[in-house]
């Protein structure tokens, strides 16, 4: 595996992400943004944001499996949320563990989670963007 996480000493324990990832491949894969559409633009999940991470995250799988990847090969990712607020975390932990469950990962890639007032279209609750290293 090209990526291995760490955490530092002195920093909290997260469990949903390390604050460090090391990459030693020689291809690095950069995947756009990833929204809750299936292949013809359909919105899933609609209102839901748990279906929509899982959805978000199912998307970047399959990025990652067109290149010879899998999730394990994430380095970093970043997850925006339409107007977040820390009441509303639950239902994104559900969403990403539903999601890795499918994926049949553990993996934990350093994380950024920015809330913001919208994304391209009002049906998109969140949008997730991965960076990953393949060997």
């Amino acid at each position: 595996m090209a990526v291995s996480t760490v955490h530092p000493a002195g920093l909290p324990e997260i469990d949903i992400y390390r604050h460090v990832s090391i990459a030693t491949g020689t291809k690095l894969v950069s995947i756009a943004g990833q929204v809750s559409w299936d292949a013809d633009e359909v919105v899933v999940g609609a209102g839901d944001l748990a279906a929509q991470v899982e959805r978000c995250y199912r998307n970047v799988g399959t990025a990652l499996a067109a290149v010879g990847g899998t999730f394990d090969d994430v380095v970093r990712l970043s997850l925006y949320v339409v107007d977040w607020h820390p009441d509303k975390m639950p239902v994104l932990l559900a969403g990403i563990a539903r999601a890795k469950e499918a994926l049949g990962t553990t993996a934990v890639p350093p994380l950024t989670m920015l809330g913001v007032a919208a994304l391209d279209v009002p049906e998109h609750l969140v949008e997730v963007q991965a960076t990953a290293m393949l060997d």
